[in-house]
């Protein structure tokens, strides 16, 4: 495992979810100035004080930055965060929430402990020569991920995600990073895959995240859909086939349910 591939240090925003960064997770402080960019088909500014935690690239969209834009920016692979992510089931509350708004403001206090842990991570990776440098990057990344919680804590509160709620939300979560949801967006899929009944996996949704998996099922396959629109090349028969519609006219009223609008005006 090289370190300084597993994590990228810059000072833009604009790279986020493409090229070699486009499957890290990024992390984000800005010291100055803004920078506006779509995320989840909602609308973020990221201002002087703030931080970010975006754990998909590939669902951000507009990216401008401000002329005066100041930002340290972190990316990571999953594979090292999962080495340097501390022992709490808080991550997987805090990941949830931050799905829906990836923006924190800070404390001028916190904002002096992750400018901190930005710049410790900086100028760690740039000590190639040391024997540990591995330990030293997962101890500099874990320093920030439990700042990171802390600051998350703060804003929502630190009620605790028990060991058995947490597993059952990665499992969960991780049906539908994989993409099930293209052709199944019936809870009762999950929470056979799961083992567990639909109400168990709806209620556990809803005290950790706040919504129920209908919620989460509907989200990503709404984004997913936004993005396969792009794509013009991509007929609707072909993306009514795709994510396993029964007719073309039904994957339109999905589109215009969740989305506002039908597949040929969110094309335009």
């Amino acid at each position: 495992m090289n370190e300084r591939r597993d994590i990228i240090v810059s000072d833009t925003l604009t790279g986020i979810g493409k090229g070699d960064v486009a499957r890290y997770l990024c992390h984000a402080y800005c010291h100055k100035g803004y920078c506006e960019f779509t995320y989840n088909n909602n609308v973020y500014r990221l201002k002087a004080g703030e931080c970010l935690i975006i754990r998909r690239g590939d669902f951000v969209d507009h990216v401008s930055e401000s002329e005066d834009l100041q930002v340290d920016v972190v990316y990571v692979t999953p594979e090292f965060i999962e080495v340097s992510t501390p022992h709490s089931n808080y991550g997987m509350k805090g990941s949830m929430a931050l799905f829906n708004n990836p923006v924190m403001s800070l404390t001028e206090e916190q904002q002096k402990v992750c400018a901190l842990d930005f710049d410790y991570i900086k100028r760690r990776l740039a000590l190639i020569t040391h024997n540990f440098h591995r330990d030293a990057m997962i101890n500099a990344i874990q320093c920030m991920i439990i700042d990171f919680f802390d600051f998350h804590a703060s804003l929502y509160g630190n009620e605790k995600v028990t060991l058995q709620y947490a597993d059952l939300m990665e499992r969960f979560m991780a049906l539908l990073e994989r993409g099930d949801y293209r052709q199944n967006r019936e809870i009762n899929y999950y929470a056979d895959k799961l083992f567990v009944t639909s109400k168990y996996l709806s209620e556990v949704c809803k005290k950790v995240s706040g919504f129920p998996a209908n919620y989460w099922i509907n989200r990503y396959t709404v984004l997913d859909i936004s993005r396969q629109l792009r794509d013009k090349k991509r007929s609707f028969t072909e993306l009514t086939d795709l994510y396993g519609f029964s007719s073309p006219s039904y994957f339109s009223r999905y589109v215009q349910k969740y989305l506002g609008a039908s597949p040929s005006d969110l094309r335009e």
